[in-house]
Formats: C-alpha cells, sequence, structure tokens
C-alpha cells in the first residue's frame, strides 16, 4: 500500500468538496469517506508517500480553517486499511484490545502504531459514526502482544491528548464474537 492519508474536516459540504480535491490532485486510493458524528467529513487515501501527501496538501487547502486534523503515515501497516474498512474476520479472539480515541486520525495513528507494535491483529478501526466524533479500534493477540501494542499506540507523540479509554481483556467470552463483529 505504501503511505495512508487522512483529512478531519468540520462541515460536511467543505468535506466532499476536499475529497473531491484530494482524489484529483494525485494518484491515490480513496479507502474510506463520510459523514461522522457532530458534523464532520473525512477523507481516508492511500498510495505512494508523495501522491499521498500532495492529496492531503489539496484537502487541507479546500478545508482552510475547518480543517480540524490530518495525517499523512508513510509505510503504512497493511492491516491498517481493511480494518478501517472492517474487512478484517474474526475468527479467534484471544485477548482482545480496544482503545478509545478523541478524534479520528488518532485512531489510525493508533493502529499503525500497534500493528507495529506487537504481533497482533487488527479486527477494527471505527472511526466516529455513531460515537460522538469519538473513534476506536479492536486487536487481538497473545495478552502480552496486546498489552504492548496499546501501550505503544497510547505512547505516540501524535495522539497525546486525544486517547479516552483503553482495556485489554485476557481472556474474552467466545460469544464477545457477536456484539464485535
Amino acid at each position: 500500500m505504501g503511505a495512508i492519508g487522512m483529512n478531519e474536516i468540520m462541515s460536511i459540504p467543505t468535506g466532499i468538496l476536499a475529497c473531491d480535491a484530494m482524489l484529483k490532485a494525485a494518484d491515490v486510493t480513496l479507502i474510506s469517506a463520510g459523514c461522522v458524528c457532530a458534523g464532520k467529513y473525512y477523507i481516508v487515501v492511500s498510495g505512494d508517500v508523495a501522491a499521498v501527501r500532495s492529496s492531503v496538501e489539496a484537502g487541507a487547502a479546500v478545508a482552510e480553517n475547518l480543517l480540524i486534523d490530518r495525517l499523512v503515515i508513510p509505510n503504512v501497516d497493511p492491516q491498517v486499511a481493511p480494518a478501517i474498512s472492517a474487512c478484517t474476520p474474526i475468527e479467534e479472539l484471544r485477548a482482545l484490545g480496544i482503545l478509545e480515541t478523541y478524534s479520528l486520525c488518532a485512531a489510525i495513528h493508533a493502529a499503525d502504531a500497534a500493528a507495529k507494535a506487537a504481533d497482533v491483529d487488527l479486527l477494527e478501526v471505527r472511526l466516529g459514526r455513531g460515537l460522538g466524533g469519538k473513534s476506536f479500534l479492536l486487536l487481538t493477540g497473545e495478552v502480552a502482544a496486546v498489552n504492548a501494542a496499546i501501550c505503544a499506540a497510547e505512547s505516540l507523540e501524535e495522539t497525546q491528548g486525544l486517547m479516552a479509554k483503553s482495556a485489554v481483556i485476557p481472556s474474552p467470552h467466545p460469544d464477545l464474537c457477536k456484539a464485535i463483529g
């Protein structure tokens, strides 16, 4: 995949304009875009690093003072994009890690850091829909790996002040898959 980029905008019409500008500015692939709580709009794109940077800059220029946050992550972990699309099948829950953020961009930063820090499987990165603007990520693995992944995500400079709460469930009940899947 290369890089992933995102703009988080405090206006739906401006967000849609920014999405169009981002897609026209460079050869990127739209991973996800949409409206989220509190009247925000987000756009996530992927591609090579230079294209993603150009795309994110073009969207930020359109958003101007309505831009809440943006990110570009070069060499993003390959699990991040499928987790944003909630495409990761839940076959087995070993330990379950849950990390809640106050920002959509913070959730993607956290997911990338968690996946790179330990041998875990990202299950989902839920971006703000029905969450009052918050986001969360779910991951699974051995208890020590899940703890290490959560700690790595929480200690990122980019996410300081944007982490809400986290939890690690060492041995989740098998029926929990139904509640989170």
